[in-house]
């Protein structure tokens, strides 16, 4: 569990981060540059006779959903709202939900003890921006985001079953190959889709670009997926919404995106983190693993 919040503290940096110094980079450029560069980092680590022989694609094609897809939405959506990196963080509290209804149709079974902390999470994320929000111009925004969640879900629930299965792999032996699938589906929408006269970066971009490609994707996916397969899907689950108070108030409170903040935010936040928190603790008191 130490994993995921640690990188739950992490990414919740780079929503504002992104919203503020790539607002003007092409998504697809940037998502791209981003895999390419996790990739790199973990490619010395691969060994591929670790791997088994049916598993070599299996293992890119998680990575082209959870990684590829997810990136190309997520950082579409941050481009069709610029400067509400906080609205973005919000859209995605749908994805415990996501992570726990595809962890219970692979395993045919149901676990509505999971169930129960994804709508606490879910609750917890949705207190944090109880405020009426004109949907106007966020719509594309909120779809975007949704496709984004059930692909990450996916990939999650997925690496956790296989990592599960094959125990004697260790997760920085293979995990370039989750890299190379996300970065291919990355560059052909790049290929296709680039505006390349907004790919000419400053240093400071430069710079955001690089760190985000080592610690926010290359580290922070790694430490995610290795914590998901170590703990119940329920945990998982809420986890995937702790982001979202620690993502809101940093885009808030730290890159200043208080555009039309009320005095009752930071009390939302903390009733908000409040839910996500026992959304954890119940998943952790349940006795039954999935």
């Amino acid at each position: 569990m130490h994993y995921l919040a640690i990188v739950s503290i992490i990414w919740a940096l780079s929503f504002g981060l992104i919203g503020q110094a790539l607002s003007g980079v092409d998504p697809f450029f940037a998502a791209t540059m981003r895999l390419g560069i996790a990739g790199l980092v973990f490619i010395p680590f691969l060994r591929w006779s670790k791997i088994p022989n049916d598993s070599h694609f299996k293992l890119i094609g998680c990575g082209a959903i959870q990684f590829g897809i997810m990136y190309i939405c997520y950082m579409m959506a941050l481009q069709v709202a610029p400067g509400q990196s906080h609205l973005v963080a919000l859209f995605s509290i749908l994805t415990p939900l996501y992570v726990v209804l595809i962890n219970d149709l692979r395993k045919r079974e149901l676990h509505p003890e999971y169930l129960y902390a994804s709508l606490l999470a879910i609750a917890g994320a949705a207190t944090i921006k109880a405020r009426a929000v004109s949907m106007d111009s966020l719509w594309i925004t909120f779809g975007l985001m949704q496709i984004a969640g059930l692909a990450f879900g996916f990939g999650q629930v997925y690496y956790r079953d296989w990592k599960r299965k094959y125990t004697e792999v260790k997760d920085h032996q293979i995990f370039a190959l989750l890299y190379a699938g996300g970065f291919g589906v990355a560059a052909i929408a790049c290929a296709f889709f680039t505006n390349w006269e907004r790919t000419q970066l400053d240093t400071v971009q430069l710079q955001v670009l690089t760190y985000l490609g080592i610690v926010a994707s290359g580290l922070g996916f790694f430490l995610w997926n290795k914590g998901a397969a170590l703990c119940r899907a329920g945990t998982l689950a809420a986890f995937n919404n702790a982001v979202v108070p620690l993502a809101m108030a940093c885009s808030l409170f730290i890159f200043g995106e208080r555009s039309g903040l009320e005095v009752g935010a930071l009390l939302r936040l903390i009733l908000g983190s409040a839910f996500i928190i026992a959304a954890v603790t119940l998943s952790e008191k349940t006795a039954k693993r999935s």
